[in-house]
């Protein structure tokens, strides 16, 4: 029950719902002369037979008599119209009082306290009547506000947003989940809602992502009232607001009740499944691949020592390297990195990346002045055996770079 959602419908004739117009209610003539009792079993056999025998608009328009009859302006009466189409309730409620129902019987208030399991005291019939209808006054006008003032734009020219369009398709998409709901509440015992082809019949209208964050909005009331409707504390321990809840859906019995639950669960499921769905087949971009030169843009190195005579190799170069030979003028380490199995070195901030922990080692220069001399020129092959001529404890290297770093060879 979508409040608020527009659906242009095909007209309903206002023909009884079994064809039994000619069939008259249980009268309420001589109400004083029963007991408690019998008055609450005729009470409860008149509501049920305008519930079954009477189609949906029928009952409602009792509530439009009703408040003709007792000083509710045209103003408020259009409000009501306008608030929706959930009143089937309030209409039989009214209607009962049209056909000489009492509205409080002390006689069944002392039935009613006699029985076991309930609580409360009954309350006279207007009492929730004015607080239903004013909350449905409340809703209509607003309606009618946000109806005018959307025609005073149209005649001005205006232009819906984006937001606006969307929500216009999305009322158009659920016609069909709203003539299902529109049949159930007229004849739950007929029109079933189970096995409805929710999903099924959101793609094949082309319910998008935009048309269903809007659906979600719409439902989430009707979901929520049937849990709450579903999960009732016993009669003893309920509050005014669930006695209200269940007073409200009496014409449904438990398994109509679970049968509208389920469906909106399965409702809902479906809107996640059609996330999911458009996630999963979003193309995912491909992060724009960086230079070498971007790369290495935040990497602390030091470009040349003059007191050991050496100059550092551009730090590009290091970018899909394969060995890479490093000397810490401070610490006077030299060391070499190796990539790890399948695949090059790379530097992520002043960090090399994908390094072999395990082989990637460092040792102390003790004469730098000699040694490096004869790294400014070596070739690949024989970095390995010059660096065991290096008789100084092997440590790991741990591929941080500092203002200390001097590259002395990158090989590819």
């Amino acid at each position: 029950m979508a409040s608020g959602v527009k659906i242009k419908k095909k007209k309903k004739s206002s023909a009884p719902r079994r064809g039994t117009r000619g069939l008259q209610a249980p009268s309420f003539d001589n109400w004083e002369q029963l007991d408690g009792k019998q008055f609450h079993r005729l009470k409860v056999t008149v509501h049920d037979f305008y519930y079954m025998n009477y189609k949906y608009n029928d009952n409602v328009e009792h509530a439009f008599t009703w408040m003709k009859q007792n000083g509710y302006t045209k103003d408020e009466i259009a409000s009501v119209r306008k608030a929706g189409k959930y009143q089937i309730v309030l209409g039989i409620q009214c209607k009962l009082l049209l056909d000489g129902c009492p509205e409080y019987n002390e006689k069944e208030q002392e039935y009613w306290q006699s029985c076991p399991g309930t609580s409360g005291d009954l309350k006279p019939m207007t009492e929730w009547i004015k607080n239903r209808i004013a909350e449905l006054i409340e809703v209509g006008s607003t309606m009618i506000e946000e109806k005018k003032e959307e025609e005073s734009k149209k005649k001005k020219g205006y232009v819906p947003t984006i937001q606006e369009r969307l929500e216009e398709a999305a009322e158009e998409k659920i016609e069909d989940i709203e003539t299902w709901i529109d049949e159930f509440l007229i004849d739950p015992q007929k029109n079933k809602l189970k096995d409805k082809p929710i999903l099924q019949t959101l793609k094949r209208v082309g319910t998008n992502l935009g048309h269903v964050r809007f659906m979600r909005k719409w439902y989430t009331g009707p979901l929520e009232e049937y849990r709450e409707l579903d999960s009732l504390p016993a009669p003893s321990k309920r509050d005014e607001m669930q006695k209200q809840l269940e007073e409200g859906y009496d014409h449904l019995n438990k398994a109509q009740r679970k049968d509208a639950l389920q469906f909106y669960e399965r409702l809902f499921q479906a809107f996640d499944i059609m996330l999911a769905e458009n996630k999963h087949s979003r193309i995912v971009r491909k992060p724009k691949q960086k230079t070498a030169a971007e790369q290495v843009k935040k990497l602390k190195y030091k470009m040349f020592d003059s007191d050991f005579g050496i100059t550092s190799k551009e730090p590009a170069e290091i970018i899909d390297s394969t060995m890479l030979v490093v000397f810490n003028c401070k610490t006077r380490k030299i060391g070499i990195y190796y990539p790890e199995q399948h695949a090059t070195l790379k530097v992520k901030g002043t960090t090399i990346q994908f390094f072999d922990p395990q082989r990637s080692v460092q040792k102390t220069v003790r004469k730098p002045q000699e040694i490096l001399s004869q790294w400014k020129k070596i070739t690949k092959h024989k970095v390995p055996k010059q660096f065991e001529f290096l008789k100084t404890t092997e440590t790991k290297l741990n591929g941080r770079f500092n203002a200390e770093t001097v590259i002395l060879q990158v090989f590819k």
